[in-house]
């Protein structure tokens, strides 16, 4: 603990930096090579893993088993269509949900009667029904809504808050950027997409939008003063704030962390809730590419809106000048001293 708060005290002070602001260029690169990346096995592997909701299907519900093995809930549908992909999901306890594509009447009875056999219950305790797309494309449209509605009141409070659209601007390109690569992990890794997993999305953008103001906030109250500090450049000021910070951020990105995993690998992993587990997937991924959006992308978008600034680059460049006639002069006293030993 003690090495982390020294750790702390030094990027506070400035003893210690790390060029997020600096080395921008690199940063962005490896943004969109991540994006690419995630899009590009997106796209290899056929397109996003729509849940039923989306594409539409037969579902049924085996209740009150005491095997809650997925793989007799899967092989039940085989037996019938054995070239049709079924999911089996153990969604709470005793309870599994089979997920396949839409069967006519007479393949669902044989696929209520396999699992009746399978999992060793009555027909009571196995229910069917057909799922249509619609709900799903309803849920995608509502997201899309809210999802702009949303970033048009952030950046409206944003550009209010720090007095300037810049910021606003540089935290929506954030914002968009963590919902975007969340997005390309859900479908280059395989995982499911389902309506709790779209609530995961819009919830990620308040769990970032923090981390940005956090971050923006100690920005501010280092370059809104920038006639008292002849030392550093703007982009110097804007990494100081970001490294003052980091331990802040990443801090509350553990905090965020553990108690989602906790509902990830426990709840969902153990438990089998299969709602728990789409939702916290969501965030749990959402919230560590947050973090470095905040860090890489948002900040040095920031530093990059207002470099070409005439304030900015007036006062950087008498800094840099500065800086050069001090270096100068210590080169010359340093030849002084030589030639005169």
């Amino acid at each position: 603990m003690s090495r982390l708060a020294t750790w702390g005290n030094e990027l506070y002070a400035g003893k210690k930096s790390y060029p997020f602001v600096q080395k921008w260029k690199t940063w962005f690169t490896v943004a969109l090579i991540l994006l690419a990346i995630a899009g590009g096995i997106t796209a290899l592997r056929g397109g996003f893993n729509m849940g039923i909701d989306f594409r539409g299907g037969s579902e049924f519900t085996v209740s009150g088993v005491e095997n809650t093995d997925p793989v007799l809930g899967e092989e039940a549908v085989s037996e019938v269509i054995p070239e049709t992909e079924a999911t089996a999901t153990n969604i709470a306890g005793g309870t599994i949900r089979v997920q396949t594509t839409e069967l006519s009447d007479e393949q669902t009875l044989e696929v209520a009667e396999n699992l009746q056999q399978g999992y060793n219950v009555t027909a009571e305790q196995v229910t069917s029904n057909f799922v249509g797309p619609t709900w799903g494309q309803a849920v995608s449209q509502q997201m899309f809504v809210g999802l702009i509605v949303f970033l048009v009141l952030v950046a409206l409070y944003l550009t209010i808050y720090f007095r300037t659209w810049k910021m606003s601007a540089a935290a929506i390109v954030g914002l968009l950027y963590v919902v975007i690569l969340t997005v390309g992990i859900y479908g280059a890794i395989g995982f499911e997409v389902t309506p709790p997993a779209i609530i995961g999305f819009l919830l990620i953008l308040s769990y970032s939008l923090y981390d940005t103001v956090v971050v923006f906030d100690k920005i501010r109250d280092n370059t809104q003063n920038l006639a008292e500090d002849r030392q550093r450049t703007f982009d110097e000021l804007v990494n100081l704030a970001v490294n003052q910070t980091l331990v802040r951020s990443i801090t509350t990105s553990i905090v965020g962390i553990l108690p989602v995993g906790s509902i990830l690998f426990i709840g969902a992993g153990l438990l089998g809730a299969g709602t728990l587990r789409d939702i916290s997937l969501s965030i749990f991924v959402g919230i560590i590419v947050g973090t470095i959006a905040t860090l890489f992308i948002q900040a040095p978008l920031y530093a990059l809106f207002r470099r070409n600034d005439d304030d900015i680059t007036d006062r950087d460049e008498r800094i840099l000048r500065r800086r050069g006639y001090e270096t100068d002069q210590e080169t010359e006293n340093d030849a002084e001293t030589a030639t005169s030993q």
